[in-house]
Parts: C-alpha cells; structure tokens; sequence
C-alpha cells in the first residue's frame, strides 16, 4: 500500500501493513490504548531499537496524560482495532524518545524508571542524564533523527471499562478513591489478609501524597490532607507488623514521627517493631513516649514492657549457653 501523509500532521507518514476492523475508536480523555511496538531506525538496514515483544508485555498509554512522546497519540489515533502500520516520523517528533525508551527498558529490566531523576520537565531532564545507561539512547540523544514506529493496536477502553492506576486518575477520581480503598483495606484486616490489606493503604497514600505534592508544605490544603495520610500510613505499619516486615515498620513509623513527633500511636507501633528486632532501649524509650503522650494507654505499655523484658531474659540466657558451647567447643580443639 502507498504511503501517506497523515492528515494535519507535519513529518509523519503512515503505511498500513495489515487493515484492521470497524471505524476508527471514539477517543476521549482517559481512553487506553493497549498495543505493541517496534522502534526501528530510519537506515539502510532499519535497525531495530525497541521491540515490546521481546518484554512479553504489551504496551499502554493513556489519552490526555501527556505521554512523553506526544506523536504517539496522534498516531494510535489513527488506528483502527487490529490494524498494523507503519509510521515514518520526522526528528522534530522523535527528540525525546532515547528518554521514553530508557524509562521503557528500566521497567522490563525490574528498575525504577525514575532513579535519578530531578523534579523537572523531561527536556530538562534529558541535560541532567549526561548517559542514558545504554549506548543506542545516547546515540539518539546527541543526534536526534528520524525515526519507523511499527504498531499494532489491539484495544481501545474507556476509562470506566478499566481499573485506573493511581497516575492516571484526576484529583477528583483520587479523593474519591481514598476512602474506598481505606475500607477495602480495613475489610481485609478483618479477614486477616494483612498482605492485601497493606496494597489498599498504600495505594490510598499514594493518591493523597501525589495532592500533596501540588500543595504548599505546612498550608491548610497541605495539613488537610495530611490528616488523612497519617491513619492510613498507621494502618499500613499495623498489617507490617502482622507480616513480620519490622524493618518496614522502623522506617514508616519513623518518618512519621519527623513530621509529627505527639502521635503516641506511631511511637506504639515503632517500639513493638524495635522489641521485635532485639532493640531493647529504643524500644523502652517509644514505650515511655507512648506513656507520657497518652495516658490512656499506660497499661497497655505496661503489658508491653513486661514482655520485652521477659523476652530479653531468655535471649541473654539462651545466648550465654550459646557462648558457653563455642568456648568449650574451641577448648576442646
């Protein structure tokens, strides 16, 4: 089939390998696209860059959420369900692919995609990397070029067709989701599915830190919700402890307590991770803080600091004989 150009777009032309089916999908914000790709260069032997193939895993991006690569919506959007086709697309539309890409392949290679980075634009960040990490995306970096996108389109849903990740969601659809997911994780503690549980918490966090990061620190829109992170991020510390994720526990706990250093529940749940991991003395210190912040709750720390000293004894005891066996042991050599 001949190549054209596509309507209205400058330096993109489409060749259809293989038709697909029905009329072009109606698209509105939050609509998917699910698909798979190839990158190749535009040289003598189109050499191929990317293959999402080769992760197993279909690609997906979402419309109006200002994919990184802003020519591959406009070019899905062309597409009907099935079709194959292939796309040339001049440099003025490929210059941030090698930062795309690099992201792509720290995802299927079980990186963070976002190690390193600064909190700026992408173009920004393409003058911080210096080095992609791979020697094909620094090529393209120091030179963009043309560039062939073979795709095949497999899906179109609508947003209410699929279960949103937490990025995708407006600010509305996030405050709406928080306490869903707060009583989805509070049923499950009941149910004692304390790993499930967590992933709810977490998830709701998640939502409310992305709102906080648009808000001034310390300001009532910032504190507002901050109120309704900290519940949740104590929920979280609570299935932890359940799961025996102690460490987990020290470190949520603790950053809490920067932030808010009278919340005698944060103090409870880091002491019982600290008893936990044999830190005898924090653990008696965030007992005593438990004591004096919340009265109420003196004869639980009271129950507590009975069992940390009976569970000391018999590892100091236990310990000795140990000691003990490894120097008669040694004599005996």
């Amino acid at each position: 089939m001949e190549e054209t150009y596509l309507l209205n777009v400058e330096g993109v032309k489409k060749k259809i390998l293989h038709g697909g089916r029905g009329e072009l999908p109606k698209l509105q914000d939050g609509s998917k696209f699910t698909f798979h790709f190839q990158t190749l260069k535009d040289d003598f032997e189109r050499t191929v860059i990317d293959d999402s193939r080769e992760a197993g895993v279909p690609m997906e991006i979402i419309v109006g959420k200002m994919f990184k690569l802003e020519i591959w919506e406009t070019l899905l959007s062309s597409m009907r369900i099935g079709e194959v086709a292939e796309f040339w697309c001049d440099a003025i539309h490929t210059g941030m692919y090698a930062l795309v890409s690099r992201g792509m392949r720290r995802i299927s290679e079980g990186r963070d995609p976002l190690e390193g980075q600064k909190h700026r634009c992408g173009m920004g960040n393409m003058f911080d990397y210096h080095s992609t990490g791979y020697d094909d995306l620094d090529e393209l970096q120091r030179t963009p070029q043309p560039l062939i996108f073979i795709m095949e389109l497999f899906r179109v849903e609508d947003p209410s067709a699929y279960k949103r990740d937490t990025w995708a969601m407006s600010k509305e659809e996030k405050l709406a989701a928080v306490p869903v997911l707060h009583s989805e994780g509070n049923r499950l503690v009941l149910r004692r599915e304390f790993a499930q549980a967590a992933a709810k918490y977490q998830e709701a966090v998640i939502c409310l830190r992305n709102l906080q990061a648009k808000e001034k620190p310390w300001e009532d829109g910032w504190l507002k919700l901050e109120s309704l992170v900290t519940p949740l991020v104590l929920n979280y510390c609570q299935c932890q402890l359940e799961l025996g994720e102690y460490y987990e526990v020290l470190e949520h706990t603790t950053e809490l307590l920067q932030k808010h250093n009278d919340n005698a529940k944060a103090y409870f749940k880091r002491a019982k991770a600290h008893a936990a991991v044999w830190n005898e003395r924090e653990a008696r210190e965030d007992f005593q803080c438990v004591a004096h912040l919340d009265p109420s709750m003196a004869a639980a720390v009271k129950k507590e600091l009975k069992q940390l000293g009976e569970r000391m004894r018999k590892k100091h005891v236990e310990d000795r004989k140990r000691y003990q066996g490894l120097f008669q042991s040694s004599q005996g050599l």
